[in-house]
């Protein structure tokens, strides 16, 4: 994992030009709070949703989530005020230090530049102690952020246990909350290429290229601006559609292997955008890096 900065991004070679992918035609959606407000058989239609959808695609869109919309509102401003600070601002953060790699199963080069964070089970993300008023901010707001985002995530790994008829419903999210796991977080930002325009609308480049992720489940939001590809189980590539009150939700190795394979992580890209920056941020809900995950569940597999 990699942070690059826009002074590096600016030193390499354009990736491969890509012509944009087809959308895809229908977004796997589950509205927990609809689900909560109908009770038993809402929350047992969620659950199927859940399950079809991540036997289908290993993909889904999760609305009515709970995350309130301030702290999702100050998170995008917090995004973009770190990406826009000095480099030696930036190399202060406690990441994993800042190269040009190639990212993704095809040895793609990625156009983009991230803060990448380990998150504890109490949401401490640790970024320097500074006495800074704006760092303590950025801090105590990915706190507030991580806090929320994984109570939702919680209730859709509970559905996924439900859906996939488990006895402990708790199965998947005793893994994520144990004081070992492995979960992270990371703010992507995608700096815009004009010279795309040049193509007539034909072209992209690969922010972050085709990979699935190694946890459990990774839990996205992104600004407005879309970029998001997903591989189906034929092959083909389709875009998703951007929606910022929203969040997608993928299946990773991980539950794959719990799951036996009924669940199938998803491989994935990003795709630049050529006028507006792409900000994402992901948390990625993963066991103990030496935990349980070595192994189907009991009666979660086909």
């Amino acid at each position: 994992m990699v942070v690059l900065s826009k002074g590096e991004l600016d030193q390499i070679a354009l990736p491969a030009v890509q012509r944009p992918a087809p959308p895809l035609a229908v977004v796997p959606e589950v509205d927990l709070d609809k689900a909560a407000r109908e009770g038993a058989n809402g929350r047992a239609a969620a659950a199927r949703a859940v399950a079809a959808a991540c036997e289908k695609h290993g993909f889904f869109k999760v609305t009515g989530h709970g995350v309130p919309e301030a702290i999702l509102e100050r998170m995008d401003a917090a995004a973009a005020a770190f990406f826009a600070l000095q480099q030696r601002e930036k190399d202060a953060a406690r990441a994993f230090g800042y190269s040009s790699k190639r990212i993704g199963c095809n040895g793609d080069l990625g156009w983009v530049e991230y803060l990448l964070l380990g998150v504890t089970p109490s949401g401490a993300a640790p970024l320097p102690e500074s006495s800074d008023a704006s760092t303590c901010s950025f801090r105590d707001l990915l706190n507030e952020y991580i806090a929320a985002v994984r109570r939702m995530t919680c209730t859709v790994l509970e559905l996924m246990a439900e859906g996939l008829g488990l006895d402990e419903t708790d199965a998947f999210t005793r893994l994520v909350l144990d004081k070992e796991s492995d979960s992270m977080l990371r703010v992507n930002h995608y700096p815009p290429r004009p010279e795309l325009k040049q193509l007539g609308g034909h072209g992209r480049l690969t922010g972050f290229g085709e990979h699935t992720d190694p946890q459990i489940i990774s839990v996205l939001r992104s600004n407005d601006t879309s970029g998001l590809e997903i591989s189906l189980r034929d092959g083909s590539w389709v875009s998703v559609p951007a929606d910022r009150n929203s969040f997608f939700v993928n299946v990773g190795d991980a539950l794959q292997v719990l799951t036996n394979g009924r669940f199938r992580s998803v491989p994935h890209r990003v795709m630049v955008n050529s006028a507006r920056p792409r900000v994402s941020v992901i948390f990625f809900a993963g066991p103990a890096a030496a935990g349980e995950a070595g192994a189907p569940l009991p009666g979660a597999g086909r």
